[in-house]
């Protein structure tokens, strides 16, 4: 269990500690330090969003192992997740700064500190812009089958693809200008979802005339991959819970705008996988029972099976609510995405690892917000999702990066603490004897899910089967790779410092910090 006795003032830190503490890590406070540990678990809570992942490759999952797979394969996968975000959450405790994990890599490493940082910096950036497509993608896809069954908007790959479009403006726009409305919608956000299950859940018990038996829910195995090993498809099937459970490094990105954030932080990373994880095991049982036509849900007209299993488990008036239920959700989740997605690229920026760093790291002093990082995070996303308009399971290959970069970003850290050993510098959350296990034990299975995901989905591959994340990661990585070897290594140095004392002060002042 964490020991968190250390009883040293950042245990229950005011603004005054935060501030120094950021301090000593050497940045000045230009966020506004406003939000409470509940906040900042419902940005991780939120974004990890049952009712989005789970509900979005349900399809997915129905395909690669069927109920067997997504049924045992969620508490499988959960038992890791949580490992990785325990070993995560002690070395967000040591360093509460926006940079998150590439800010982690630099402090850890004991050689090449730039290079690691730099490399985890664009794992994470990745992966961050892959689950903003991945969540508002899934939106759009529900959004679309109940315009579909509510106004006849025929469910296309154009007319998803142009509801994402206005969705990711939608999100952009309420966390440019509406700021304090997303810290409220985020609280609101965490009662969605746990309502919203207890909701779907109760009312798939309850109305439908008969439901699938248990050795359905807990043992059917299915196979609509094509690939004849039922191992293989199991192994694919498990990217159901693992793109589910991503998204939680958000309560680290937040961690300059949480009060108390040494320990809050890490709570709201251990907290919102153990709730999402209890409350998505419900949601997936509770809906395998419900299904009433397992080959008719896997190839709705909606182009979403769940919708498919709402509308003949319980009508197609009620159906259409649960819908609505989800998507709402979905809604929350993209918005408080791009709410980290943009804080990561915010703290990258100030220390000049993206093209155009000026640009991205300028905050709005009006809001206190890095509103352009907003705006590249929304964008990048979309054209993650364009491909979509060719390839059916492009949907897949933006989860499949979004796991990929993600847990490689998540993993690198918890490596280097480990390599670390004795020398590490706990902070007030911390694992005691049980850092380096937990640790090695997270770094094998990231290592092993790296190659799973990036294995192909369906057989016979074609170009429009393909999984696209090597080639993603081939493009986007072997471009930082490159602009590492012919110039960054020459000036990246890792996480900068914004200067002395004065000089921090001098950057609030001119902020107009309260």
């Amino acid at each position: 269990m964490p020991d968190q006795s250390d009883q040293s003032p950042t245990h229950s830190p005011g603004a005054n500690d935060d501030q120094a503490r950021l301090h000593a890590l050497g940045y000045a406070q230009e966020l506004r330090r406003s939000l409470s540990g509940f906040n900042n678990f419902a940005v991780s809570f939120t974004i990890i969003s049952i009712l989005s992942g789970c509900l979005t490759l349900y399809g997915f999952g129905m395909k690669t192992g069927g109920p067997a797979a997504m049924i045992w394969g969620w508490p499988l996968v959960g038992l890791f997740v949580v490992l990785v975000g325990l070993g995560m959450a002690e070395v967000c405790s040591s360093y509460p700064t926006a940079g998150g994990l590439y800010y982690w890599a630099a402090k850890l490493a004991k050689r090449n500190a730039p290079a690691w940082a730099w490399f985890t910096g664009w794992f994470n950036l990745v992966g961050q812009v892959a689950v903003t497509a991945g969540i508002d993608f899934g939106a759009a896809l529900f959004l679309n089958a109940f315009l579909d069954l509510q106004f006849g908007f025929a469910a296309t790959p154009g007319h998803t693809v142009l509801l994402l479009a206005i969705i990711l403006l939608a999100h952009a726009l309420l966390n440019t200008f509406g700021v304090r409305v997303v810290a409220v919608l985020n609280t609101i956000s965490v009662w969605w979802h746990l309502l919203g299950v207890l909701a779907i859940v109760v009312v798939l018990a309850v109305v439908p005339d008969k439901h699938q038996d248990a050795s359905f829910v807990f043992g059917e195995f299915a196979n609509q991959t094509g690939w004849t090993s039922p191992l293989y498809v199991f192994l694919l099937g498990l990217l159901l819970a693992q793109y589910t459970l991503t998204g939680y490094d958000a309560s680290a990105h937040m961690t300059e705008e949480t009060r108390g954030a040494a320990v809050a932080g890490p709570r709201g990373i251990v907290t919102s996988i153990l709730v999402s994880l209890a409350a998505g095991w419900v949601l997936l049982i509770g809906l395998t029972f419900a299904v009433q036509d397992y080959d008719g849900a896997v190839n709705s007209a909606t182009g979403v099976p769940p919708a498919q299993v709402f509308i003949d488990a319980v009508g197609l008036a009620t159906g259409k609510v649960l819908l609505l239920i989800c998507i709402g959700a979905q809604l929350f989740c993209g918005m408080a995405a791009v709410t980290g997605n943009s804080r990561m690229i915010y703290a990258f920026a100030r220390d000049g690892a993206i093209p155009g760093s000026r640009v991205w790291h300028r905050i709005n002093k009006r809001t206190r917000t890095p509103t352009n990082s907003v705006w590249l995070a929304a964008v990048g996303a979309f054209l993650l999702a364009v491909p979509y308009l060719w390839s059916y399971t492009a949907y897949a290959a933006v989860t499949s990066i979004a796991v990929v970069g993600l847990y490689t970003a998540y993993v690198i850290p918890i490596y280097l603490r480990v390599r670390a050993g004795e020398d590490f510098e706990r902070g007030p959350w911390h694992l005691g004897r049980w850092g380096r296990p937990i640790g090695i034990v997270a770094t094998i299975w990231v290592g092993f899910i790296f190659v799973l995901f990036m294995l192909p989905q369906v057989y016979p591959v074609t170009w429009e089967s393909l999984n696209y994340t090597p080639i993603a990661f081939a493009v986007v990585l072997g471009g930082a790779a490159l602009w590492w070897i012919v110039s960054a290594r020459k000036w990246f140095t890792g996480p900068k410092v914004q200067g002395d004392a004065a000089e921090l002060a001098a950057v609030e002042r001119d902020l107009a910090i309260d």
